[in-house]
């Protein structure tokens, strides 16, 4: 992050970056907290190489003093069903945040606690937030498409900080997320960046409701880069954007997981109409499939996992996907305006349609 910026960006594909240098990055961060950091963890699996060098920047910044806490989804202590694309974790979370020997608490509930994000010295003026698509897995560090955003913020720091300590305390999702958020003017690149960050399943309908407002209102461009998308208010936004005809929709998604998706509807006499929904959607928006590995718990993990949306120069990511569940779940989504993010978001997102368009 340069010092005049408030924000920075990774963005992950398949074979194009090591997982040493993914692991070493996040290392960093944790080495820079110097009283208090929160994690909130979805999937945590890494081979030895990888776990040697996240344990060893928790546990010095443990002996060196600083308040660690780990909140995990519950349901990493059971199977669970990839119905719906839900991206199931990997065996071995709970081992792995048993082995950190720190403060940790499962977070149970109806739906999943799906977040991935890192809050570094909440109370502090640089305090910094580590969120995005990214879990803690070997493929999720070389195999899948993810992005991870930094964000030095101290009020965008306490909006997390507020999420993380309603699921500390309540060690359950249900009503996680259900307080105000303000939107920050920050910088990126430097210029300026308007950020605002929402948690569901408290504000769930709200950042529904939100992203389809923000396509319908598009002026220039669309593009998306979601594993899955089976939302109805983002399709329903969508085919009315694209019988307009006024804005190109152009995108990634994961093939593979939505067929799973599709299946699903197609066994849901309700599901008929999204199954319409989607076919028009892809077969008249510029859209890309990535073809990943059929789901089984010992399977390579290779989904196409980022979960952003621009609309001209906003930016929407987070571990928020495209989905029903996703209101449900506890998640985050940063809503940034930024032309410069905006065009490096856009960039990443072409390259990737054009590394799997064929």
């Amino acid at each position: 992050m340069a010092p005049s910026d408030d924000l920075s960006v990774m963005f992950l594909a398949q074979g194009m970056q090591s997982a040493p240098s993914v692991a070493e990055t996040l290392a960093g961060f944790i080495t820079a907290a110097r009283q208090t950091l929160d994690i909130a963890i979805y999937d945590a699996h890494l081979s030895s190489e990888l776990e040697q060098i996240i344990l060893g920047a928790l546990h010095e910044r443990a002996a060196a003093g600083v308040d660690i806490r780990v909140a995990y989804d519950e349901a990493t202590q059971a199977a669970v069903s990839p119905v719906l694309g839900l991206d199931p974790p990997e065996p071995g979370t709970l081992e792995f945040v048993q082995s950190l020997g720190l403060p940790a608490r499962s977070i149970g509930g109806p739906k999943l606690m799906h977040q991935k994000y890192l809050v570094r010295d909440a109370q502090q003026p640089d305090a910094t937030v580590w969120t995005g698509s990214l879990n803690l897995t070997d493929d999720a560090f070389t195999l899948q498409e993810n992005n991870v955003i930094q964000v030095r913020s101290p009020e965008i720091a306490a909006a997390y900080s507020h999420d993380f300590q309603q699921l500390w305390q309540k060690e359950i999702i249900d009503h996680s997320g259900n307080f105000p958020t303000s939107p920050v003017q920050l910088r990126y690149a430097g210029q300026p960046a308007l950020v605002q960050a929402m948690f569901s399943p408290g504000q769930g309908e709200s950042i529904d409701n939100r992203i389809a407002h923000l396509i319908a209102g598009a002026r220039r461009r669309i593009l998306l880069g979601s594993m899955l998308l089976n939302a109805s208010s983002l399709l329903e936004a969508l085919l009315n954007v694209l019988r307009q005809g006024r804005v190109p929709v152009r995108g990634i998604y994961d093939a593979t997981q939505m067929e799973q998706v599709v299946q699903d509807w197609s066994d849901n006499r309700d599901g008929g109409w999204k199954i319409r929904a989607f076919e028009q959607v892809v077969g008249t928006a510029q859209m890309v499939g990535k073809r990943s590995t059929p789901y089984t718990p010992t399977s390579t993990h290779d989904f196409m996992h980022d979960k952003i949306v621009v609309v001209d120069d906003t930016v929407v990511t987070g571990s928020y996907n495209l989905s029903r569940s996703a209101t449900l779940n506890a998640e985050n989504v940063l809503f940034i305006e930024s032309v410069p993010l905006a065009a490096a978001y856009a960039a990443y997102l072409e390259s990737l349609m054009a590394r799997y368009g064929g």
